[in-house]
């Protein structure tokens, strides 16, 4: 069967079956009760033909989307938020990241880019970093002196949810850009990357860039993916919109945005984590090892949480396959 015979065949059992989600919220009648779970069942096996014949079909994501809103309805009407939010951090959200994993790599590569063209800039002649960086930002550097002592005191509160707020709107741009088919989205990538890369070309033509590195890794894990996830998501959003395939471009936008949105939710853990980090740590009397292995640990963490969830992924797909 071919995609557009499969999907004009049975277009009427999805539309039924959202209605049915819909309607059995409010009304868990013996007849609703009994139609839903005949359409739940039915577009369930659509589910697994599409999974086998169309495996890299928008359809067959909508179709696991659909199936798994019903799943919850029937299933999980008595859920509480706690483990509502439990499962979005402990699978669903390694989920939406390995779903797309390509516009992250695309977001770093973009990153990549900026940086790797002003720090070669900046490593060429140094002067480039006034016409690069904001002047306000090059007068605060102080790439000779950083890493000794004495430091200067710090409000680390006040500084941490400073950096949390800062770079929640960097996220949440990288995120909106991509209603403008995604230029605004690589603008804000390559533009951070360019502002990172200046920083650490200016920091390498002082001989400091051990220094400057062990004040940037610490949260920067963190930080940057959360980035790069938000970007991805961006970018994602856009590329639909561009090409949006056998659907209209509303459509596209409606379930690219509501899929975006729950990656942006699932960033703020990770912003939060990097700016405590940066608000305590990175100012904090620590040698520049210590800062360094602070990196490592969250690098390592992080390669845990993927692991973690994407075993609760599998675990709870094979549940539901069973049912």
């Amino acid at each position: 069967m071919q995609l557009n015979q499969f999907m004009k065949q049975n277009r009427d059992d999805w539309r039924n079956l959202e209605k049915l989600i819909k309607l059995i919220q409010s009304k868990k009648d013996p007849e609703t009760i009994d139609s839903f779970q005949l359409t739940y069942q039915k577009v369930a096996r659509q589910l697994s033909y599409s999974q086998t014949y169309f495996p890299d079909e928008e359809i067959t994501r909508y179709l696991n989307e659909l199936v798994a809103k019903a799943h919850n309805v029937l299933y999980k009407s008595e859920q509480t938020s706690g483990k509502q939010i439990y499962h979005f951090i402990s699978s669903k959200f390694v989920g939406l990241l390995l779903g797309q994993w390509k516009a992250i790599v695309l977001a770093m590569l973009l990153f990549g880019f900026g940086f790797l063209a002003s720090y070669l800039a900046v490593i060429e002649n140094s002067t480039y970093v006034y016409a690069i960086l904001p002047q306000e930002m090059v007068q605060s550097v102080e790439p000779e002196t950083l890493g000794e002592e004495p430091r200067m005191e710090v409000d680390s509160a006040s500084m941490s949810a400073e950096i949390m707020v800062n770079n929640i709107r960097v996220a949440i741009l990288a995120f909106a850009g991509g209603i403008t088919f995604g230029i605004l989205t690589v603008y804000v990538l390559i533009y951070n990357g360019i502002i990172i890369g200046a920083l650490a070309g200016l920091f390498y033509q002082y001989d400091n860039s051990y220094a400057f590195w062990a004040y940037i890794v610490p949260h920067g894990v963190i930080e940057l993916l959360a980035i790069f996830i938000a970007g991805g998501a961006g970018l994602l959003m856009g590329y639909k919109l561009f090409v949006p395939g056998a659907y209209t471009r509303g459509y596209q936008l409606k379930l690219q945005t509501l899929r975006s949105v729950q990656l942006l939710l699932g960033t703020i853990p990770l912003f939060v984590i990097a700016g405590i980090i940066e608000g305590f740590i990175t100012p904090a009397n620590l040698s520049l090892e210590m800062k360094y292995a602070v990196a490592i640990l969250t690098g390592l963490g992080l390669i845990f949480y993927m692991i973690f969830g994407y075993y609760h992924m599998q675990k709870r797909a094979l549940q539901q396959s069973s049912i």
